[in-house]
């Protein structure tokens, strides 16, 4: 029986699996479908009625390989291009990004979500309508981080 240890290359394909695993801070793993989409949340334990911070505006990192198509069952149609999409609301996209592979999109929706949760995004350029009180309280939150 041959004892095979890990290559430099397989050490460093863990490291990246494992590097995947946990989101940054602030950041809660909602949904994650093995080689399928990952849904990452922002926060959830503020976003309520109660804070001030509507359940519906919780920020979502969705990343998928489905197509963007809006038209009905294109989303059940997969593609080569896997698509890193931040949302405020569900009709708000604030960021999309598209990579090669499941693993280069999972690096850049934690890089997204660490940037979002330190204030590195600029969300009020998604809005055609400014919701001021709204971006002073989510202000709080983000500049929060955790």
């Amino acid at each position: 029986m041959e004892d095979r240890r890990p290559s430099p290359d397989d050490a460093d394909a863990e490291a990246v699996r494992e590097d995947h695993e946990s989101p940054p801070a602030g950041w809660t793993l909602w949904n994650d479908e093995p080689r399928g989409r990952r849904i990452l949340v922002f926060r959830p334990d503020v976003f309520n009625e109660q804070n001030d911070l509507p359940a519906e505006c919780l920020p979502t990192i969705l990343v998928s390989n489905r197509s963007r198509a809006r038209r009905p069952g294109a989303a059940q149609i997969r593609t080569d291009t896997w698509h890193v999409v931040l949302t405020l609301e569900p009709e708000v996209e604030v960021v999309t990004e598209s990579y090669d592979s499941r693993e280069a999109a999972l690096a850049g929706a934690n890089d997204l979500a660490a940037r979002f949760a330190v204030g590195g995004v600029d969300y009020r350029a998604a809005y055609q309508i400014p919701r001021e009180a709204y971006f002073e309280r989510l202000d709080e939150v983000v500049g929060d981080g955790a």
